[in-house]
């Protein structure tokens, strides 16, 4: 998507402005920055028109940064954003909110009006990360997401399929390079530092900081730089900096499988589909061509682990699991078909830039564990190709062992106090080479070594740090919930909520979620809860609770074969009234009335059955198990239309009731119920 171009004054030059609260703007000259207190500069931002459709009273723009802030006369670089100003309110106004997405490498500005509607009242931020959609440069590596789609022509991947795609990769950050990107600047520290940056850049005195997945990393490492700054942070599917996410991720898929109460099929699965791959006919994300795809166990495993971070899914997945173990694969389709989408949905340059740097390291890929995802597979060629340094740890708002700031009710001020500690940054994990690198040193910095760094790595054990609450999907497989519990455990001030049903991002599927979220930001400091979140949205679809069928959904996607019931029903609607008129005149037809009056009865009850599907992303997989009953309707009906057609001086029409109930009964039967 091509970005809008930024604002221009009449002699054509960028209008660059400092921001105040609530919708003041105090005009700055171009390129000039505005003096701190401290002695250093603000952070310039630039106008521009919003790229998305966003609500009224929001403003646009690019954060100016280098894009490397530990090297001297780094380039600047855009970092997106957006800004809904709250409407003036008599009283203090409420602190405002930054918001970001996570991924890596998943946009944001597109949540603006979201937020917004969520948390009236207040100002609402919403920051694009560095190299992402809405900022520039744009890292989009559409050689990676190709070479992606094609490991999924054959099942695996293997080392046959991983080295072609360890050219796409390396062709992709070739292209970066001669477009003057240094991927060693797209990286949590710098996204952590843009948030503060931003803050400073606005003129806000204090905001609450929002994160999801991803985002949770440079937000508590923003929490932890920024101290003074931050009056509370919110924490949605948190990523602990210590997990190693990619070597955990097989294990925590299996205990959520355990809790679903289907580990023992889940297992049977991917054994089978390991044994014997199944295809299927999809459409290439990129293209949008027909595309064939082969998978087997790993491949559906990792499908699996995505589709479980959306709430709407999670129900059908024990009975789509048992299915699968039964050999019943065309069930997979809906999430085959739904996969593609994340191929788009990321900035796959910055996404590797940041686990390449961030996440990789810190693990070891064992070939033993089962299922091997295809993602751990996929990313650990990418890095391997890409050679980036590992970065540097460094503690955060929840690793510092500091204690809790007060806090205010009502978007009051939060603790002030400064930390004044030297880094007590990790060590790079076991197999990762030092941080600085022999181009590092020539530019005279290693890869972490900013002046803004060496001030604020970390938080000393003594300082304050905001309340914290932190929010968990009882079944996300990718940010579990026990590893959010147990990192929030001994820090004063933070809170955990785990919600039942729910998956991953869970403020975007659960209101309960949104309204908790709105009552912390009123006031960190109350304890009752905004409502409960142990209640599940829907229930899980256990084995045998459905009649399994994949017809619904190719009905989805093309109804056409809905002819059929329509024709039956319309059919019998018509012979129901024109026996009834034969009746009234006295002219015979009971068996007529009888017979269409029995095919209406089938359309209604059916109706009220799947009217009573909580989720209609159960009838992706399977219709209840009444609609196979009352197919014996049909079979009546039909009976009755065959005797009334075969009757002595019988009409010829009344042979067409009869071949429309034979024709559905081999549609629902034969086809639907097949």
């Amino acid at each position: 998507m091509a970005l809008a171009a930024p604002a221009r004054d009449e002699a054509g030059v960028v209008r660059t402005t400092t921001h105040e609260p609530n919708g003041a703007h105090a005009a700055a000259s171009p390129g000039a920055t505005v003096p701190r207190g401290t002695g250093a500069a603000v952070p310039s931002v630039e106008e521009r028109p919003c790229p998305v459709a966003v609500p009224s009273g929001t403003t646009c723009g690019y954060l100016l940064v280098p894009e490397r802030r530990d090297v001297p006369n780094s380039r600047t670089i855009k970092v997106g954003y957006a800004v809904h100003h709250a409407p003036q309110a008599q009283g203090q106004a409420a602190d405002p909110v930054v918001y970001m997405s996570g991924g890596p490498g998943s946009a944001s500005l597109q949540l603006t009006g979201f937020l917004t509607r969520m948390l009236p009242g207040r100002d609402v931020v919403v920051l694009e990360q560095r190299g992402g959609r809405y900022s520039e440069p744009r890292l989009s590596c559409p050689e990676i997401a190709r070479g992606i789609v094609d490991t999924l022509r054959a099942p695996g991947p293997g080392a046959a399929e991983t080295a072609p795609l360890a050219r796409q990769a390396l062709a992709c950050q070739s292209r970066l390079e001669t477009e003057h990107v240094d991927l060693r600047g797209y990286r949590t520290a710098e996204i952590a530092a843009d948030v503060v940056d931003l803050r400073a850049a606005l003129g806000y005195p204090g905001w609450h900081l929002f994160g999801v997945s991803y985002s949770t990393r440079p937000m508590l490492l923003a929490a932890a730089r920024d101290p003074e700054g931050t009056r509370g942070v919110v924490l949605d599917s948190l990523l602990p900096a210590r997990a190693h996410w990619y070597d955990e991720a097989s294990g925590t898929l299996a205990a959520t499988m355990t809790k679903l109460g289907i580990a023992a099929r889940f297992d049977a699965m991917v054994k089978a589909l390991d044994a014997h791959p199944a295809t299927y006919e999809t459409r290439d994300p990129l293209t949008r061509e027909r595309l064939t795809v082969r998978l087997n166990g790993d491949d559906v495993a990792t499908i699996l682990a995505e589709a479980l971070h959306e709430t709407d899914v999670i129900p059908i997945v024990p009975a789509l699991v048992d299915g699968l173990a039964s050999g019943r694969t065309d069930l997979l389709q809906p999430l085959v078909d739904a996969a593609g989408d994340g191929l788009t949905s990321h900035e796959w340059g910055l996404y590797y830039a940041v686990q390449c740097q961030d996440e990789v390291p810190d693990n070891a890929f064992p070939e033993s564990r089962s299922p091997r995802l295809f993602t751990g597979v996929v990313d650990a060629a990418v890095c391997d190709a890409w050679g980036l340094p590992a970065a540097r740890a460094e503690a955060d708002a929840l690793t510092s062992g500091a204690t809790v700031a007060p806090a205010s009710a009502g978007g009051g001020t939060g603790g002030t106090a400064e930390s004044t500690a030297e880094s007590t940054a990790e060590g790079t994990a076991a197999g990762s080479t030092a941080e600085g690198t022999a181009g590092e040193t020539a530019a005279g910095s290693t890869a972490q070594g900013t002046a803004a760094e060496s001030t604020a790595q970390g938080t000393a054990a003594g300082s304050t740090v905001p309340p914290i609450l932190v929010l968990g999907g009882r079944y996300d497989p990718t940010t579990p919930p026990e590893a959010a519990r147990e990192a929030v455990s001994a820090v004063p001030g933070a809170r955990f909520a785990e919600f039942a049903g729910t998956g991953h991002a869970v403020f975007l599927s659960n209101g309960c979620a949104r309204r908790m979220i709105a009552a912390f930001l009123d006031d960190p400091a109350a304890t009752a809860p905004a409502c409960d979140p142990g209640a599940a949205p829907h229930a899980l679809v256990r084995p045998g609770d459905l009649d399994l069928t994949s017809s619904v959904y190719r009905l989805f996607r093309s109804p056409i074969p809905l002819a059929v019931p329509a024709a039956f029903l319309l059919v019998s609607a018509v012979q129901l009234l024109a026996a009834l008129v034969s009746l009234i005149r006295r002219r015979g037809g009971a068996l007529s009335a009888l017979a269409g009056l029995t095919g209406v009865a089938l359309g209604g009850l059916s109706a009220l059955s799947l009217s009573a599907v909580e989720d209609w992303t159960t009838l992706a997989i399977g219709v209840p198990h009444a609609l196979a009953w009352y197919g014996l309707l049909a079979l009546v009906s039909t009976g009755l239309s065959v005797v009334e057609a075969f009757r002595l001086n019988a009409a010829a029409a009344r042979i067409v009731p009869a071949l429309t109930g034979l024709a559905f009964l081999a549609w629902l039967y034969g086809w639907l119920l097949a």
